[in-house]
């Protein structure tokens, strides 16, 4: 799609097309579509940011929640599959799948949320130690770890819905 294409779907259709780079979150798109037309993808983008930015803590803490697990074998949205996988996290050995899935349980145990990282254009060894590092952070830094994180998961995503024209 092209960002003109965008500006003039109705909000139904803009929700359907851009609903999901924010993980099952498309109140964000509804919300950001007030704001229409963009000039460029970086208004998009930040239109979207502040709609979680002004949004109360308890959406907020939903949106990291909507995240999946890192390594994780559940069922997750196509977009974060292909993530994890360009990071290396759908071919972990036994051993590094078991070291990951600990670090999960010791991050949510201690935050209250799944620990999120923007993993395109790193390694699962980038991943490991941005977890072992993160789990010494407060809970405050890591609420805006998190948000800054799925912001910059957005943008790569919104970026390649409109690579896509």
């Amino acid at each position: 799609m092209t960002l003109a294409e965008i500006n003039q779907l109705s909000r139904e259709a803009f929700v359907e097309a851009v609903g999901w780079v924010f993980e099952h979150s498309p109140w964000i798109a509804a919300q950001a579509w007030e704001s229409r037309p963009w000039q460029s993808l970086d208004e998009l983008h930040k239109a979207m940011v502040r709609c979680v930015e002004t949004a109360p803590q308890e959406a907020q803490l939903a949106l990291i929640r909507a995240h999946p697990d890192l390594g994780s074998r559940a069922r997750m949205a196509p977009a974060s599959v292909a993530e994890q996988q360009g990071a290396g996290l759908g071919a972990l050995s036994p051993a590094e799948y078991e070291r990951i899935q600990a670090l999960n349980r010791a991050y949510t145990q201690k935050f209250g949320f799944p620990f999120i990282l923007a993993v395109r254009g790193k390694s699962k060894h980038d991943v490991f130690a941005a977890m072992e590092t993160r789990l010494h952070h407060s809970l405050d830094q890591e609420l805006r770890t998190a948000l800054e994180e799925i912001y910059k998961i957005a943008r790569f995503r919104l970026a390649d819905l409109l690579a896509q024209d």
